[in-house]
Formats: structure tokens, C-alpha cells, sequence
């Protein structure tokens, strides 16, 4: 099929489909008889509407996109791709303490390590939120561009934009939480309010950004699509958002030790999550080059 950007003729809407009062997929009718199959994905981040890409052709994606700098989306990957790796090793350190010790990484260096991972995470975010801002609508007659570009948009029916405004959101909190955790001498109180509250926060904001992106790319409330390469990315991120809600709750602190240690869960399922989110950021580089196909 054509790729949305060369979409010139009239089309026919002939289907819609997506959960509640989302459109995420649509079937529209050329004037020659043929069908166009038009998805939301797709259409935010410039991707083929033809490509289905195969788990047998992922060898031959990856290492089509070890270099795409051309494309947004790959940036959009490498970036969240740094991000989960810093908090992958941050939580590396806690958890093996020989390894810090061999590098010499105090506490209030492992936290800055969490705190300089939050970074790439909100710029991913943002580049991501600034994508779907200025995807332009697509109707009967083609892709129509904004008037202007836009840094944020308003666009709370647009089911990709409220994902991506809602991750964006919580990066932002993250920010705010991993800095905090650097401060010294803060009562377990002070802990919960500039530490977890924010953190808890972040991570409610990341779930459901996360069911929003799958919901997406499923089309549906419960999508099973394993054929599909961008199900995979969001299932892997949904999987990583629980990881870090896990980690929130676990880290609260309390004016009295747990009879467990709750620390260690917390910083395990920090792992656990940046490493979801490590592979769905590595899964998106394979799904840009299939960009124009």
C-alpha cells in the first residue's frame, strides 16, 4: 500500500475501530476499489501503513537501524534506551555492593546515578509528546499538517498524545524524586513527601500511559497482537511501568524498620522495570526501520 504521506485522492471511510472514544484504526477505500488501512501509530510516527513486520525479519531491522539518525523515532529509542540503562546500573549498585565499592560509588553517587537517568528519560518523553503534537489529522483527503509547530498541543481525544502528555508528566515527577533522594539527613516523613509521593505518582502516571499506548496498538481493551513489532515495544514498556510501580511501593519509608526487606524489593523491581523499558527503547530502533516501507 501507499505510505500515508502520498495519500493524494479522495478515500471512502468504509470501518473504525478503537476502544471507548478512541479511533485508532480505520479502513478507508480508494476511488480505484482498493483498501487503505489507516493506524494511529503509524500515522503519529511516520511509519509505513503496509508494514508488518515479522518476528523472522527482526535480525535484518536491527541492523537496518544501529544508525538512523534521520528519523525522530530512532532518537526517540536511543535516548529511553540511556535512560533504562543508567537506572539499570544504578540498581546494579545497590544490589551488588562489591560493585560499588570496586568503583569507589558512594551512596550519594548511586543516587545521582538514578537522578542523571531521569534526564534522558523527560527528554525522550518530551521528543515523543512533540511527535504526537504535530502528527497532523488524517482524513478523506490525506495528511493535513498543523498550520505551526506546536511544543505541547492540546490534544486530550488524540489517544497517542494523552499517552505520550501522561508519560511526559511522569518524567517530569521522576526528575523531581530521584533529585530529592541526593538531599542528605531527611527525616522518613520528609522521605514519603519529597521522595516517594512523587515517585508513586510518576509511577501511576506511567501505567496508565503505558495501557493507553497498548490499548493503541492492540485497537482494543485486551489486545493480543504477537505478529505485530510495535505490540511488542508497548507490552515491553507496559511490563517495565510495572516494575516501577512495584519499586514505589515498596520504598516508602516508615518511622519503623519492615519486618522485611523492603528496600531490596524496591531496588529489584527497579531493575526489573528499566529493564522492560530497556528492551521495548532497543525494540523501537527495528520499528523505525521499517519507516517507509
Amino acid at each position: 500500500m501507499t505510505s500515508l504521506d502520498h495519500q493524494e485522492t479522495a478515500l471512502e471511510l468504509v470501518e473504525a475501530a478503537g476502544p471507548g472514544p478512541f479511533e485508532t484504526r480505520r479502513v478507508y477505500r480508494r476511488p480505484d476499489g482498493s483498501v487503505f488501512v489507516w493506524e494511529s501509530r503509524d500515522h503519529r510516527k511516520h511509519l509505513s501503513a503496509a508494514r508488518r513486520a515479522r518476528r523472522a525479519k527482526l535480525r535484518v531491522l536491527f541492523r537496518r537501524s544501529v544508525w538512523n539518525p534521520g528519523h525522530l523515532n530512532w532518537w526517540i529509542g536511543i535516548v529511553f534506551a540511556l535512560g533504562s540503562a543508567l537506572f539499570m546500573l544504578g540498581s546494579l549498585l545497590i544490589l551488588v555492593p562489591e560493585l560499588a565499592e570496586r568503583w569507589s560509588v558512594s551512596e550519594t553517587g548511586i543516587n545521582a546515578v538514578f537522578f542523571i537517568g531521569s534526564i534522558p528519560f523527560t527528554t525522550a518523553a518530551y521528543l515523543q509528546l512533540f511527535q504526537a503534537a504535530n502528527a497532523g489529522h488524517f482524513g478523506s483527503g490525506g495528511r493535513t499538517a498543523p498550520g505551526r509547530t506546536v511544543r505541547f498541543g492540546w490534544r486530550p481525544h488524540d489517544i497517542g498524545w494523552l499517552s505520550c502528555a501522561l508519560q511526559f508528566a511522569g518524567t517530569v515527577l521522576f526528575n523531581f524524586n530521584t533529585f530529592d533522594a541526593m538531599l542528605p539527613h531527611l527525616t522518613w516523613l520528609e522521605q514519603d513527601l519529597a521522595i516517594w509521593v512523587p515517585n508513586m505518582a510518576g509511577s501511576i502516571l506511567f501505567i496508565a500511559s503505558a495501557h493507553l499506548a497498548i490499548v493503541e496498538t492492540g485497537h482494543s481493551y485486551m489486545p493480543w497482537r504477537p505478529q505485530s513489532l510495535s505490540w511488542w515495544v508497548t507490552l515491553a514498556n507496559y511490563l517495565g511501568c510495572i516494575g516501577f510501580m512495584i519499586s514505589a511501593i515498596y520504598a516508602v519509608a516508615l518511622p519503623a524498620p519492615a519486618a522485611f526487606d523492603a528496600v531490596t524489593i524496591s531496588v529489584l523491581f527497579t531493575l526489573i522495570g528499566a529493564a522492560g523499558f530497556l528492551i521495548g527503547s532497543l525494540l523501537m530502533l527495528p520499528e523505525t526501520a521499517i519507516a517507509g516501507e
